[in-house]
């Protein structure tokens, strides 16, 4: 038997297809320091909800997780409920969204945009 393997938790990942589209945005807005905002609200049929929102600094109590270039920004509140998702970017005949792939959700709407723990 080997010995204890280290394991370092990630709080949020970042998919290939949403860094390149949160890449872009930067660009477009001119602004290097923007930051993709993640949080959790309550509402949606399955009683939280995502949101996403650009902000140009994190507050003293966020959590900033930086992959490279971009970053993302995580109020305490919705940490907790964020751990370990991934954020993901899509677009299809519905549009384009970024998006949240959740391992803590219990019970999601059809559409992705709510959940329940």
């Amino acid at each position: 038997m080997s010995g204890a393997a280290t394991f370092v938790p990630t709080p949020l990942l970042l998919s290939d297809s949403a860094k390149a589209r949160l890449q872009a945005l930067i660009e477009e807005e001119g602004k290097p320091e923007l930051k993709l905002r993640v949080y959790v609200t309550g509402g949606g049929c399955s009683g939280f909800q995502y949101g996403f929102d650009f902000a140009e600094a994190a507050a003293e109590d966020d959590t900033l997780v930086e992959f490279g270039e971009v970053a993302l920004v995580v109020d305490p509140l919705s940490y907790q409920y964020l751990v370990g998702s991934t954020v993901d970017y899509e677009e299809g005949l519905a549009g384009a969204r970024f998006l949240i792939q959740n391992p803590n959700a219990t019970t999601t709407c059809g559409c992705g945009a709510s959940f329940m723990v």
